[in-house]
């Protein structure tokens, strides 16, 4: 089975020391990325440690996959203790960091311990640097890579970094790499920001040499010729049929439609994009540099999920204003879906949808810890009650775009995964809305077979994860270009990715996470939804209180 390679290399940014540990035999059992950051933090993260104490570990990791030139490959993952679920969380971003991390010679580096001064550390494959950077305290993103640039040459497609929000650890702050692209949802950026590390860069001219096969080419040519309406809209482009569905959250989830769509869906942010966004060496280009000259605002954005949360969830229905809060997002290092949907608490509370001012003003405060904005910091899970709202959050991670009561695949989804009520962690949404082909496609009512089908997309997102691939290959991978790929069964893939998200739970479990976290504000909603988490569990071997018992565990 096709795996990444190198040591890992393990910075104690507390006492300036490096160690590096042979880590061939889990990246033989786990491939890379996601599956190689999550055994590592099972293995070396204290069960009851503090997700903003010096005992978690930030773990960055690419995959085999970064050692090609194939479209969809321009990511990396980053693996910690999250702030904001307070359960092991991967997260992955795109940009052009990835091959930079490969560069260095190391499968993975991991940030241990803390810092007692702000510092940017430099890996490469000649040796790290910790550099103190007193001057970058409460410095934006773009205002760190602009030093970096300046200062040290390093540009930011070489670059991770923290804003405000993560120094100031609120928790759902992004990490940052390429500026605006984000490991966002779980708020990594403030394990960054408990560390006292502002800046992590790579570089170097040892990356592995592994073998891909010649599969790539053909993936690579067929996503270059694609003609695909996200080549154009981005994820923005399902917002009108989400809509026409009575499938789009609005005024904080308290409604499923919104009049104002045509002012925020894809049509509108194609009118503002102003030319090509990719990732590295991906031809697809989905990217959405958007611009409104009139105004003055320049962002790369938004997506659905952006555009939900500070859209139709807030009661905002002009492209220009959720640009605007997109951008304030990226310069601070936040996590705009969480941000976003936050903030739409907050007018809800406080009967002001619609108010741009107000949000803006918002997120300023959340990035500062500033009145009111200390409070909101903290997520809807933890001021909900202090709100006067519903909690509309699974594990304390706010709900995607994706509407769960229209598609209950997705809802079945939300409440088991390890990841709380995100998208990504298995993508269910993608084979509920009438857009996938025959054989692939499952009605969006009811649950009939979807605990089945859960279990393999949340491991192929897991194998994808851990090579790593874009989520957004999915029109362009079968199981017999995996197999080609990774040089294994499909059937062996899937279980290397199954061993990650068990390994996700058990760590969850040792926390005291457990099925009875596995829930959602509207099941009553979804009749047979549990049933379905039942006999989820039982697919996966896990016993029925959502434990992994230790017969499940893998070695």
């Amino acid at each position: 089975m096709l795996h990444s390679a190198g040591p890992l290399l393990s910075i104690d940014v507390g006492e300036r020391t490096t160690t590096e540990t042979d880590i061939s035999e889990v990246q033989e059992r786990y491939i890379g990325g996601r599956g190689v950051g999550t055994r590592l933090a099972h293995e070396r993260v204290p069960f009851d440690a503090d997700p903003l104490g010096p005992e978690n570990r930030a773990v960055f990791t690419t995959g085999p996959m970064q050692a090609s030139q194939m479209s969809f490959t321009g990511r990396t993952n980053c693996t910690a203790l999250s702030p904001l679920t307070d359960g092991l969380l991967s997260s992955n971003a795109g940009g052009f960091m990835s091959r930079h991390l490969a560069a260095t010679g190391y499968g993975a580096v991991e940030l241990a311990s803390a810092s007692d001064e702000l510092i940017a550390v430099h890996v490469r494959d000649d040796g790290v640097e910790f550099e103190a950077v007193p001057e970058l305290a409460g410095a934006t993103v773009s205002e760190t890579t602009g030093y970096l640039d300046d200062e040290r040459a390093i540009s930011s497609d070489r670059t991770a970094v923290i804003g405000p929000a993560g120094e100031n650890e609120v928790r759902f702050a992004s990490i940052m790499t390429t500026e605006e692209r984000a490991f966002g949802r779980g708020g990594l950026g403030a394990v960054l920001g408990s560390k006292n590390v502002k800046a992590l860069t790579f570089g170097g001219d040892s990356a592995p040499e592994i073998e891909i096969s010649a599969t790539a080419n053909e993936i690579h040519r067929d996503a270059a010729t694609d003609d695909h309406i996200m080549k154009e809209q981005g994820t923005v482009a399902v917002m009108d049929l989400a809509n026409e569905m009575d499938g789009l959250p609005s005024y904080y989830f308290s409604e499923r439609s919104f009049e104002g769509v045509e002012g925020i869906n894809g049509a509108a942010v194609a009118e503002k994009k102003y030319k090509k966004g990719t990732c590295s060496s991906c031809a697809f280009a989905c990217k959405l540099p958007t611009r409104d000259e009139e105004r003055g605002v320049e962002t790369e954005g938004p997506e659905f999920e952006v555009a939900m949360a500070f859209g139709s969830n807030s009661g905002i229905d002009d492209i220009v204003d959720v640009m605007e809060s997109n951008r304030r997002c990226d310069e601070y290092g936040l996590d705009a879906i969480s941000t976003g949907n936050t903030i739409a608490a907050y007018l809800e509370a406080e009967d002001e949808f619609g108010n741009r001012e107000l949000i803006w003003d918002l997120v300023d405060k959340i990035a500062e810890r500033d009145g009111v904005g200390d409070r909101l910091a903290e997520g809807i899970g933890r001021i909900h009650d202090d709100l006067g709202v519903g909690n509309w959050s699974v594990k304390n991670m706010d709900f995607a775009a994706h509407e769960g009561r229209l598609l209950h695949g997705q809802a079945l989804s939300y409440a088991v995964a390890n990841r709380g009520a995100d998208h990504m962690y298995a993508t269910f949404y993608s084979v509920e809305y009438p857009l996938v082909e025959e054989e692939e496609a499952m009605e969006p009512a009811g649950f009939e077979g979807k605990a089945e089908r859960l279990v393999q997309r949340e491991n192929l997102m897991a194998l994808n994860d851990s090579g790593v691939v874009c989520k957004f290959s999915r029109d362009f991978m079968t199981p017999e270009r995996y197999e080609l790929l990774f040089d294994a069964e499909f059937e062996e893939l899937l279980a290397a990715g199954a061993r990650t998200v068990t390994l996700e739970r058990h760590f969850n479990n040792r926390r005291g996470i457990d099925g009875d976290d596995d829930r959602l504000p509207y099941e009553d909603e979804l009749p047979g939804l549990d049933d379905a988490i039942d006999s989820y569990y039982e697919i996966r071997g896990w016993d029925d209180d959502g434990t992994v018992p230790d017969s499940a565990l893998p070695a």
